[in-house]
């Protein structure tokens, strides 16, 4: 099922090229102590993915890679800041260190390493081409209401792999077809078949609020909410204005064991899309996302708009323009083989 957006209108065609000068994406970390037996460095890295900065601080310190923490993934053809942590006795050689693609912006001390997920979110900064004036007027329009209303908080396309056919290895590999013995692809493969389940699962409820609610989310009796600090629960009516007011959001199943499951005509949609036998652990994911701090510049002489936002951890920042383009981008038409989102 294809990824969908709530407002059904003409695609808006414009082009993005994911590189060091059109793509920069700032990693928003936690408050960290200043003082404990780790230090956590912000660094910043051009073309080049989270994997392969982290091996070359191991390289350089002779240590093995799992001694550094991080937060998230962050994309190979951009411009990106995040932060790492590692243990301090290394501090004195770290001053020496110099790599063409990476600079160290600062450091701090904390308490423990890194872990994935620790993090806020992350702040995009994105050029646009061939943008005209009119098209720069509904492009400014439709990320303004996207603020207001949010917008579905899909896996991009970055998520599935490279190869098309990665869910259907996830399922060969589930249903025993297949035998994965590499833990991290069987770890992939398992995190394909979830997000392809929560994408379609997502996809008919936008389709419902099309069709019945003037293309706001609409919430359905039975829905499990997410509050700000991410606690789950169910009330016994649906939170408009708390959802409006963006207190509150609707989740959706990455399905498997031990997670909570919606109920009444929420739960009848959401188990078409459930796999109970799953063995891997279950989570929920916020259904509707809401950019913050939006901000756009447009220059007609050269047909360009630059686009900036910040989008919760998880969230994909190319899931946002296609919510302003109305149209689904493929792996093909941008540069990059890794992931936008945000771990």
């Amino acid at each position: 099922m294809p990824r969908i957006y709530l407002e059904e209108k003409e695609p808006i065609h414009f082009k993005f090229e994911q590189n060091q000068d059109d793509f920069v994406v700032d990693e928003i970390g936690l408050s960290w102590k200043g003082s404990g037996n780790f230090t956590i460095y912000h660094v910043q890295k051009v073309e080049m993915t989270t994997w392969d900065m982290v091996a070359a601080f191991a390289e350089y310190l002779n240590i093995n890679a799992e001694k550094i923490g991080y937060a998230g993934l962050k994309d190979k053809h951009a411009t990106t800041t995040q932060y790492i942590s590692i243990e301090s006795h290394y501090e004195k050689e770290l001053k020496k260190f110099k790599h063409p693609q990476i600079k160290i912006l600062g450091s701090t001390r904390h308490s423990r390493s890194i872990r994935m997920g620790d993090l806020l979110g992350n702040r995009f900064s994105i050029n646009l081409f061939e943008v005209n004036q009119i098209q720069a007027g509904q492009i400014e329009k439709l990320a303004r209401k996207s603020e207001k209303l949010g917008l579905p908080n899909y896996f991009g396309y970055q998520r599935f792999g490279r190869d098309g056919d990665s869910i259907e290895q996830a399922k060969k590999m589930i249903e025993g077809d297949i035998h994965i013995e590499d833990t991290k692809v069987k770890k992939f493969l398992i995190s394909v078949y979830q997000s392809t389940l929560f994408n379609e699962w997502l996809a008919e409820r936008v389709q419902i609020s099309r069709d019945e609610n003037g293309g706001k989310f609409k919430l359905l009796e039975g829905d499990l909410y997410a509050d700000a600090m991410g606690k789950l629960f169910t009330p016994k009516n649906p939170q408009q204005k708390d959802f409006e007011a963006q207190k509150v959001v609707p989740t959706g199943l990455l399905c498997g064991r031990g997670v909570y499951r919606a109920r009444g005509r929420a739960g009848e949609i959401e188990a078409k899309y459930d796999d109970g036998f799953l063995y891997e652990k279950g989570l929920r994911r916020e259904a509707i996302v809401f950019p913050k701090d939006v901000e756009l510049k447009y220059t007609k002489d050269f047909d360009k708009m630059h686009i900036s936002f910040t989008l919760p951890k998880g969230s994909y920042a190319t899931v946002f323009l296609e919510n302003i383009a109305s149209k689904e981008f493929k792996a093909k038409k941008i540069k990059s083989t890794t992931p936008l989102h945000r771990h």
